[in-house]
């Protein structure tokens, strides 16, 4: 059995800068959208849900990592800050996403916190992905479905 697994949706360009994000397994449909002067801000845009998944991959992950030892950590609320900066060419770049996770229950409730603190952000897949760098492969089609780009 491998441990390669694959998923894929679609995307359906809207208006302008809106796409409509088709996920399979019956998912709900997202719309996602650019700010003004591109977009209307219909929905998120790419960094905003890029920085979303950060987030709620590591809460998700403390969060399991706290019921696997028995755990009631409670309410689970996490902020997140995504900074913008340009990089050397002046394009803009999430440059870094601060994440805050809080639960209401006191940490001295909880067994093994320590070792809970110290693994739980290994097991998060988006954030030790975008950690280290994952690679995107590009492809571009034009009406006809001739590739013009990658393949």
């Amino acid at each position: 059995m491998s441990d390669t697994n694959q998923f894929s949706f679609t995307l359906e360009q809207q208006d302008d800068f809106a796409f409509l994000i088709r996920f399979d397994k019956g998912i709900p449909p997202l719309l996602a959208d650019e700010p003004p002067p591109l977009g209307k801000e219909a929905g998120p845009n790419p960094s905003r849900l890029l920085a979303a998944s950060v987030a709620n991959c590591l809460s998700a992950s403390l969060l399991f990592a706290l019921r696997k030892f028995k755990n009631n950590p409670g309410q689970v609320t996490t902020s997140v800050t995504a900074h913008m900066e340009r990089n050397e060419a002046k394009r803009l770049r999430v440059g870094s996403v601060d994440v805050v996770i809080q639960f209401d229950s006191p940490a001295d409730s909880m067994e093994h916190l320590d070792r809970v603190l110290e693994q739980f952000e290994e097991f998060c897949v988006v954030t030790q992905s975008v950690r280290s760098g994952f690679p995107v492969n590009v492809t571009v089609r034009d009406g006809s479905g001739r590739v013009l780009k990658g393949g």
